[in-house]
C-alpha cells in the first residue's frame, strides 16, 4: 500500500489522504471481487451438486465480505490501535440507527450457528408458508406454498424474510426431524349407511396406498429422537368416527411426505369413489334440510 500511496501523491488532485484512502478502499474492493469471481468459477466447474455449489458459493461470499469490511475499516481509521476497538466504537455508534440492520445479521449468525432451517427445507414462519430458496447476510427467501392455493402447493410467489424475524416470529420446519406429516381426510356418509362397511373399506384403501413408508418413517423416528423428545406409537393408518349433524364422519388419518400431500389425498379419494359406487347401501352425505310430518309418517 505504501508504494500505492507514493505514487498517487505525485498524480495531481489525488495527492489528498481523502482521495488516497478512497483508491485504496477501491483496489481492495475489486481484488477481492475478482478473486470472488475466480472461486465461483472453480466451484462452478468443480462441484456438480447444486446443493452443495450453492452453500460454498455462501461462505466464500460471506468470508470476502468479511474481509473486506475489516481491511476497509482499517484503512479509514488507522488511528485506532487494533481492529477491536475499531469495531467496538463503530457498533456502539450505530447501534441505534442501524437497529434492524443488525437484528438481521444477529438471525443470521442464529441460523448458521443453530441451523432452525436450511436451503431446501419447507418452513413456516408467521403467516408465510414455503420452501427455502436462499439465504442471505440480512434476509432468507421462500417460494410460497399455500395461501389461495390448496393442499401446500406452490403459488409462484418468492417471499423474502429479514433475518431478525426469527426472533419474533414462530418457525415451524416441516422437514426437522423427520420428512413426514400426518394428513387427515374426511369422509361423510348418510345415518342411514353402513358405516362399519365403510369404515373397513377406508382403512384398507389407506393401508394399501401408505404401506411402503412405515418402515421409513420408523428410522427416521429414531434418528430424531436423538435430539428432540419425538414419540409415536402408531404409525400405521387409522379411521375415525365422529357424528356431524348431517351424517356419520369418518376421518382419514395418515402419513404421507410433507411435498406429496395432495397426491396421496387425489389418489385416495379416487380409490374412495370407485369402492363406495360398489356398495348401494354406502351414500355420501351433505348439509341438507329436511322436513317432518308426523301424520304422513305415523308418529
Amino acid at each position: 500500500m505504501n508504494f500505492i500511496e507514493n505514487l498517487l501523491i505525485k498524480i495531481p488532485y489525488l495527492n489528498s489522504p481523502f482521495a488516497i484512502k478512497i483508491f485504496k478502499s477501491l483496489i481492495i474492493i475489486t481484488v477481492f471481487w475478482l478473486i470472488k469471481m475466480l472461486i465461483n468459477k472453480v466451484i462452478q466447474k468443480n462441484i456438480t451438486d447444486v446443493k452443495s455449489r450453492y452453500h460454498w458459493r455462501k461462505i466464500i461470499n460471506a468470508i470476502i465480505v468479511i474481509l473486506v469490511i475489516i481491511l476497509v475499516g482499517r484503512i479509514w481509521y488507522q488511528g485506532f490501535e487494533s481492529i477491536a476497538t475499531f469495531l467496538g466504537l463503530l457498533t456502539a455508534g450505530i447501534a441505534i440507527a442501524l437497529k434492524d440492520v443488525l437484528a438481521n445479521i444477529a438471525g443470521w449468525i442464529y441460523i448458521i450457528s443453530r441451523n432452525p432451517f436450511e436451503v431446501g427445507d419447507r418452513i413456516q414462519i408467521g403467516d408465510h408458508a414455503g420452501d427455502v430458496i436462499d439465504q442471505s447476510l440480512f434476509e432468507f427467501s421462500l417460494l410460497e406454498i399455500g395461501n389461495w392455493v390448496e393442499a401446500d402447493q406452490s403459488t409462484g410467489r418468492i417471499i423474502h424474510i429479514p433475518n431478525g424475524k426469527i426472533f419474533t416470529l414462530d418457525l415451524a420446519n416441516y422437514d426437522k426431524g423427520f420428512k413426514y406429516i400426518w394428513n387427515e381426510i374426511r369422509v361423510v356418509i348418510t345415518f342411514e349407511s353402513d358405516w362399519q362397511k365403510a369404515k373397513k373399506i377406508l382403512l384398507k384403501i389407506a393401508n394399501k396406498k401408505t404401506e411402503n413408508i412405515t418402515a421409513p418413517v420408523e428410522r427416521q423416528i429414531k434418528r430424531a429422537a436423538r435430539k428432540f423428545l419425538i414419540y409415536y406409537k402408531h404409525l400405521t393408518p387409522i379411521v375415525y368416527t365422529d357424528v356431524k349433524d348431517h351424517g356419520v364422519q369418518l376421518t382419514i388419518r395418515h402419513l404421507c411426505e410433507t411435498r406429496k400431500r395432495r397426491g396421496y389425498t387425489e389418489a385416495i379419494w379416487e380409490n374412495i369413489l370407485k369402492e363406495f359406487a360398489k356398495h348401494k347401501d354406502i351414500d355420501f352425505a351433505y348439509p341438507t334440510t329436511r322436513y317432518y310430518n308426523n301424520l304422513n309418517e305415523g308418529k
